[in-house]
């Protein structure tokens, strides 16, 4: 935590790094003299650049290269652009085996992503409190006071990352799935392995969503006002309607149900949603376009996906779905931990269905690739993959020129479409929690429980559109502030007043 004046009077408190997320990123708020929240803001600090350095390699590099976004949840990358390249190339359909190792793959990241945010990441806050005692409130804490539930969640994770090594080749950065297919099955010992493994993580998987319904049974007006937003939802759904993470049509629904898009070809996401820049972020703002820039952002990940389908197509997740939903909608930001304990029992179910099918140790695993003349190979080679990743829905957009060289890229990654609601749960938290009082780590700790809600990835979500924003500063060896310029969003160039010699801001376009 760090706190400074501010130019207009105001108290700037920062909390930066922002902790137990995966990248970086910080909050600023702006306090009056009477500790009173006048700003409180979510900056994504990192630029990666992905969607400018992959122009021009050759398409079947790229499943490989866009995965190193994250170490936490590769494989929603590697699959989202195998599946975006499939189309571009003109593969309306790979085999039914390489179909099925793609699932197994994302379902086995499911899992192993949501037993590492819930039990490493989150537990420590619900269970001890988010003033606890700093030196306890995190995953060692849970050990030693919670010893079985840290090692359930330790070994569930270790299930999932199991299922990507044999389906992806390694647990991280794999390279099993490639354009029109998969490169590998299983083998029997390794289907038999996973399967006498089911029933115990079935188990350990209904003792997490029994967890939190307790812990929100506890702390109930907590749990229902803490960050709470009503907002609309946005996630993939399968054309009956069904929960679908792999691949599904778009649905988006208000807070009050109102369908706002249903079936909608995920081809098509540029006719329905539009994305926006700020200049104190690297993150864009996604809106749909239907309902323009102020009314039309929306969440997504969990929280939306259990809310938008129509049933959960396995039968303990099912189950505590109705029990979730049985009061009506849920709005409540802290409820993403219950709705992501029941997408990872899901996943556990179909993981235990994939296995029983003799499909994933033998069978086709790559489709033909339509060549120059071919009445098969697309006019224009572009494709949109989209999955729904553990955080939420992932758009990968590419074309691919007359040499195999990819000529456009644009992603949207889940933590981008719920960017304007975590900087809306930062200022409804920093609100109730701050007016009026002493800063405290306890305080601030709260900030950071509405953010790791959402489960964000920042490393991620760090993309832009036009020109970097960048300030420069010149310091002289006696750390005298020589000159300043900033570079705006749109290109153009300030030179602030302070290092100004006629102290006037000047503004140049380039």
């Amino acid at each position: 935590m760090e706190t400074a004046a501010n130019p207009n009077g105001l108290r700037r408190v920062a909390i930066d790094p922002v902790s137990r997320v995966e990248g970086h990123g910080k909050v600023t708020l702006l306090l009056d003299e009477h500790n009173r929240v006048q700003q409180a803001r979510l900056h994504i600090v990192e630029f990666r650049g992905f969607e400018a350095f992959i122009i021009g390699r050759p398409y079947w590099e790229i499943p490989v290269m866009v995965q190193r976004l994250c170490g936490i949840c590769p494989v929603s990358h590697h699959l989202a652009a195998s599946k975006a390249i499939d189309i571009a190339l003109g593969i309306d359909q790979v085999p039914r085996t390489a179909e099925l190792m793609r699932r197994l793959m994302h379902y086995g990241q499911i899992m192993q992503s949501h037993a590492l945010h819930f039990f490493h990441l989150c537990s420590p806050d619900l269970l001890f409190g988010f003033d606890s005692e700093v030196a306890r409130r995190n995953i060692m804490g849970v050990a030693q006071a919670y010893p079985d539930i840290a090692r359930q969640g330790v070994l569930l994770r270790k299930f999932g990352q199991e299922v990507i090594r044999l389906t992806a080749g390694k647990r991280i950065h794999g390279t099993g799935s490639i354009p029109g297919g998969m490169n590998r099955h299983l083998t029997p010992a390794e289907r038999d392995e996973l399967a006498t493994q089911v029933p115990q993580m079935l188990d350990w998987c209904s003792a997490a969503v029994e967890l939190v319904a307790s812990l929100e049974a506890q702390n109930k007006s907590l749990y229902e006002n803490f960050g709470r937003l009503n907002t609309s939802w946005m996630s993939i759904v399968g054309t009956d309607g069904a929960m679908e993470l792999y691949d599904g049509v778009l649905r988006a629904r208000t807070a009050e149900g109102e369908t706002l898009l249903d079936g909608a070809d995920a081809q098509d996401y540029h006719d329905l949603i539009e994305e926006r820049t700020q200049s104190w972020t690297y993150l864009k703002f996604p809106y749909l376009r239907s309902l323009g820039p102020e009314a039309g952002s929306y969440r997504v990940g969990p929280l939306a996906r259990v809310q938008n389908c129509d049933v959960i197509p396995s039968q303990r997740a099912e189950l505590e779905r109705q029990r979730f939903l049985a009061h009506g909608p849920v709005h409540a930001t802290l409820s993403y931990h219950r709705a992501r304990m029941i997408e990872m029992l899901h996943a556990m179910e179909v993981i235990g269905e994939l296995l029983g099918d003799d499909a994933l140790i033998g069978g086709e695993l790559t489709a033909p690739i339509p060549g120059p003349g071919s009445p098969d190979r697309p006019a224009r080679r572009r494709g949109v993959g989209i999955i729904e990743a553990p955080r939420g829905t992932l758009i990968h957009d590419y074309a691919i020129d007359d040499d195999d060289l990819i000529s456009e890229c644009n992603l949207i990654v889940s933590t981008t479409h719920n960017n304007q609601a975590m900087n809306d749960s930062v200022r409804a938290v920093a609100r109730d929690a701050f007016d009026g009082r002493e800063v405290s780590e306890g305080l601030l700790n709260q900030i950071e429980v509405a953010i790791r809600a959402y489960d964000p990835c920042l490393s991620c979500a760090t993309h832009a559109l036009g020109s970097m924003p960048m300030e420069v500063n010149l310091v002289d060896a006696g750390g005298v502030l020589q000159d300043s310029v900033v570079r705006h969003g749109d290109g153009s160039f300030e030179r602030m007043p302070s290092a100004n010699p006629v102290g006037v801001a000047e503004r140049v376009n380039p």
